[in-house]
């Protein structure tokens, strides 16, 4: 398993700097802006080649949700998708992160009716993920379908949810990301739905269970190290979280050599 982040405020942004300074931190792996990828696949391989540090997965970088509710927006999201998981295959990647949509509605907040229908939500999500499926197998590359919390997205909440995309629709390059952020909230535990799915989850993002820094807050990140270790997982443990605090370098400095320790005792 390799630790691995996604950009912060503070990192530089020369990408050969970025580079260097994410390895000094401790990292192995950076999941990189699927636009930035895009437009500077050269000199990211250049990075790649000074410094070691893998471009594994791609997150965000796109206009249109592959579950948007405008039509032309979904189908300008799965050209920019395509685009991306073809820049991942020239870098060595292995996928991308996509969430069906986040921000775009909530059962939770006002008007609390979707303009959608359930059975239209899974349609657009499917036709999405079924053309996706095709350039993934062109590239050898994968989409880490991600379930978000209520709050931010309507369709996909549980691993269980996303499962039932990659299983109805027969699907052989979509696998889960399991972010503990968002599986603090909905599941009834992280580690009992990491066993349940596990041979569905391909990647894990990592945050505390406020999404601030691992460290700070209440996930017991030992606990759920020994199941990923249980159940054979081998892939990215990658950052995706906010920080708090005045010092931010020394902040996420600590908390990766925090979660290490934990990785240790697991």
């Amino acid at each position: 398993m390799r630790f691995g982040t996604q950009d912060q405020a503070f990192f530089p942004t020369d990408i050969k700097e970025k580079f260097q300074f994410i390895k000094e931190l401790g990292f192995e792996t950076y999941e990189i802006d699927g636009n930035l990828l895009v437009e500077h696949v050269e000199e990211v391989k250049e990075a790649m080649k000074e410094t070691g540090i893998l471009v594994e997965t791609a997150c965000n970088g796109y206009d249109g949700w592959i579950g948007d509710f405008i039509e032309e927006r979904r189908l300008r999201g799965i050209e920019q998708i395509s685009d991306i998981l073809r820049a991942l295959a020239e870098v060595g990647g292995k996928g991308i992160v996509v969430p069906a949509a986040w921000g775009m509605f909530t059962y939770r907040l006002p008007p609390m009716v979707s303009p959608r229908s359930q059975a239209g939500d899974f349609k657009a999500v499917s036709d999405s993920l079924i053309q996706l499926e095709k350039i993934a197998a062109e590239t050898g590359t994968k989409i880490y379908l991600e379930p978000l919390n209520r709050y931010q997205d309507h369709m996909i909440n549980l691993l269980a949810d996303a499962r039932k995309y990659i299983d109805e629709n027969q699907l052989v390059h979509v696998e889960i990301t399991a972010d503990f952020y968002h599986m603090n909230i909905e599941e009834d535990s992280i580690s009992k739905a990491l066993i349940e799915q596990k041979d569905y989850v391909g990647h894990i993002h990592l945050a505390d269970n406020h999404r601030y820094q691992p460290g700070s807050g209440a996930i017991n990140f030992v606990e759920h190290f020994k199941t990923i270790k249980e159940i054979n997982y081998d892939g990215c443990l990658v950052y995706e979280c906010r920080l708090r605090g005045e010092d931010l370098p020394k902040i996420y400095q600590n908390s990766i050599n925090f979660l290490k320790e934990c990785m240790r005792k697991a």
